[in-house]
């Protein structure tokens, strides 16, 4: 049997775009706590840029937006799609999950379906979950309703990896709410489904998908600073390995956001409470936070104290604006701790946000009112790519260093006058 009508929770990158593309399809209400964030999608806007306005006024009839909980009643499938951080001491911090959970609970009508997309070590689902939701509810899972999990994959800003273009694992307390669920979400990806024998094996299946890029570019990071070392270029290097067939093609950098900096404490707590010390999970995770550090320490001792710098980006990866657990906020934070000036730009950065995250203002455009002594490239946004030499030259003082830490300006001309360092 269908679904008639399904409640997402949460409208981020990841709900959001799940939302439109089921509302082709059926009714839709998509809740969230923000308040600023639903009467931004009520004006048809999604600031996160993973939906256009237009695919937005497509499925206006039939996707309604809320902060009321109770527009949640009717659902006969909930879809949970909240995010799952990590706390100051690097541990899970399901508190979100559970005021998803609670609030399910209190809607929630016998004989409905209840499906889990966060990130989450195998057990969450039918452990803590079933428990705020029978808490709630008085109903308990597996008999009175069915819970599902259906691990989230989106790659925010990847135009090629959308919701409607990868395989999506399904995972349910039966076979039948599993063929159920997997009908319903092979409506948005053409029937391009893997159910997965059980919800664990799904949850474990999404713990390791991150944890696993983590540690190869931890590799990749460590090899970086060791040929650093040794004045050897590792983008040199690293074009002729992959002439190797099968070289796997990941690259030096920072690594934050919200899934690869944070999935591994997921994987790495599970380990722990079963026994298991996850050394090389937690080594790989070692190297990457260790690198906003090192790239500051290497900018620094190139410059004069109290020198002025410019940051350009600050989300957490290229062509978006997410600054959660952003590691270029990290080295523009290190830059300042040594006493030099900072300013930081991002074009796709909520400007407001970003200033809270800094203590001041950020630069509203390219070129500045003055030229730095350092101009610091963080995250390879798309504007970024194509500044010339002349867009260039009025950021930096001649004489001044531009520090290229992704590497994108390799091999081009850059303003004459300039020091150009890169690993």
């Amino acid at each position: 049997m269908a679904f008639a009508r399904v409640g997402i929770l949460g409208l981020g990158y990841v709900g959001l775009p799940l939302a439109v593309a089921l509302a082709a399809h059926r009714p839709v209400v998509g809740f969230d706590i923000d308040a600023r964030r639903i009467a931004e999608l009520e004006r048809g806007h999604d600031r996160t840029r993973e939906v256009s306005d237009a695919a937005l006024a497509r499925v206006a009839t039939h996707l309604t937006v809320s902060t009321d909980p109770n527009s949640l009643r009717g659902c006969d499938v909930f879809i949970a799609t909240v995010p799952t951080p990590i706390d100051a001491d690097r541990k899970p911090d399901l508190s979100a999950l559970e005021a998803a959970s609670r609030t399910i609970g209190r809607v929630l009508a016998p004989g409905a379906v209840v499906v889990f997309e966060s990130t989450v070590y195998p057990g969450v689902t039918e452990g803590p979950c079933a428990m705020w939701i029978a808490e709630e509810s008085g109903l308990q899972a597996g008999r009175d309703y069915h819970l599902g999990y259906s691990p989230e994959r989106v790659n925010p800003g990847d135009g090629n990896h959308g919701l409607t273009a990868i395989t999506k694992v399904v995972a349910a307390q039966t076979e039948d709410v599993a063929a159920r669920l997997a009908a319903l979400y092979g409506e948005i990806n053409g029937g391009n489904i893997h159910t997965a024998p059980s919800i664990r094996i799904a949850e474990a299946a999404k713990a390791i998908e991150n944890a696993q890029r983590d540690i190869n570019i931890a590799f990749i990071n460590e090899v970086a600073m060791v040929l650093h070392a040794a004045d050897i270029p590792v983008h040199d290097v690293l074009a002729a390995a992959r002439t190797k067939w099968n070289f796997l093609p990941f690259v030096p950098g920072l690594v934050g956001g919200h899934c690869i900096g944070v999935d591994p404490y997921y994987l790495a707590t599970w380990a722990q409470s079963l026994g298991h010390e996850p050394v090389t999970i937690l080594a790989g995770r070692q190297t990457n936070e260790a690198m906003a550090g090192f790239f500051a320490d290497q900018i620094a001792v190139q410059l004069a104290p109290g020198a002025s710098v410019l940051v350009l980006g600050a989300s957490f990866k290229e062509n978006i604006g997410d600054l959660r657990n952003s590691k270029a906020l990290d080295v523009t934070a290190a830059l300042a701790a040594k006493g030099f000036t900072v300013d930081c730009f991002d074009p796709l950065a909520d400007a407001e946000a970003l200033r809270r995250l800094l203590g001041r203002a950020p630069l509203a455009a390219l070129p500045p009112d003055r030229p730095y002594d350092a101009l610091v490239l963080a995250v390879a946004h798309q504007a970024f790519s194509t500044l010339d030499a002349a867009a260039l030259a009025p950021c930096v003082a001649p004489g001044g260093l531009i520090a290229d830490i992704k590497g994108l300006w390799r091999g081009r001309v850059l303003p004459q006058g300039r020091r150009y360092w890169t690993l």
